[in-house]
């Protein structure tokens, strides 16, 4: 699924996530380490920390999908994966600490072949 899918007047729209994810809005403000307003009212959905956290996951969940083949596979990954050489961690758990480059080159180490 593109970035545009997730996305509405320049912005991450939180309600098209939760729709092509087939979770619940307090299941996304969990899954980004949110509270449910910063998803549901409009001034919380654009201020730059939740527009972040949302284009982290959605960066993350993109990289994988192809691998996994939908997103919803993709987004069962992001939540429930430890990822090696991270202490257990889930991509979840390390882009709600502000480590999605992390994920990020994780993955692309593990696409070149090189085991993390």
């Amino acid at each position: 699924m593109s970035i545009q899918a997730y996305a509405e007047n320049g912005t991450f729209a939180p309600r098209k996530i939760v729709a092509a994810l087939r979770t619940t809005s307090d299941e996304l403000a969990r899954t980004l380490g949110l509270g449910k307003d910063a998803i549901q009212r409009k001034d919380r959905i654009t201020s730059a920390r939740t527009q972040r956290r949302i284009r982290h996951m959605v960066e993350v969940l993109g990289k994988v999908e192809p691998r996994l083949g939908s997103p919803l596979l993709a987004y069962a990954w992001y939540r429930s994966e430890p990822l090696p050489g991270f202490s257990g961690q889930t991509a979840m758990h390390l882009v709600q600490s502000n480590r999605a480059d992390e994920v990020l080159t994780y993955i692309d180490a593990v696409d070149a072949g090189i085991h993390a």
